[in-house]
């Protein structure tokens, strides 16, 4: 394996920087993921969705905990699909990535200590809901979708 090139290394150790700065280590995104996730088996609208889908937890939250670190520190602790998995799913839709956004920005606030945090955090999620929203119609729905549907607001 080659060496990574030198931007991509300097790009990786300023979103590592950028993150610490914030406290975002391993220990808050592992925080993070099992608070959301605890919010989320409880929840009567996103459980049974998980509930019907995840037979280990253990197993899908330290995956959740690799992705959330890739997207949130950089490196390549993540590797999956994650567009497969939810176009599989049938029937859901922009209510449910509302929804879900709207849960993940309660832990956030409850979580972060840097007042900058959270809004950084959930701009990412929001690029990943709107991304696999967008998947879904398309791929799933085999559709476009609709600019009047505009952008997720959670």
């Amino acid at each position: 394996m080659t060496d990574p090139h030198p931007r991509a290394t300097a790009a990786r150790a300023a979103k590592v920087a950028r993150a610490d700065a914030m406290g975002i280590d391993e220990a808050f995104i592992a925080l993070l993921v099992d608070r959301f996730y605890a919010r989320v088996r409880s929840d009567p609208l996103l459980g049974p969705i998980f509930e019907a889908r995840i037979a280990n937890w253990p197993a899908h939250l330290a995956r959740m905990q690799d992705f959330w670190g890739s997207v949130l520190r950089g490196g390549g602790g993540f590797s999956g699909n994650p567009m497969l998995k939810h176009v599989a799913i049938p029937g859901i839709d922009r209510p449910e990535f509302e929804h879900w956004l709207g849960l993940f920005r309660e832990v956030l606030d409850e979580l972060a200590t840097d007042p900058a945090a959270p809004d950084m955090i959930h701009g990412a999620a929001r690029t990943i809901a709107e991304s696999l929203l967008s998947g879904i119609h398309i791929h799933r729905d085999g559709r476009l979708p609709s600019r009047q549907e505009g952008p997720l607001h959670a």
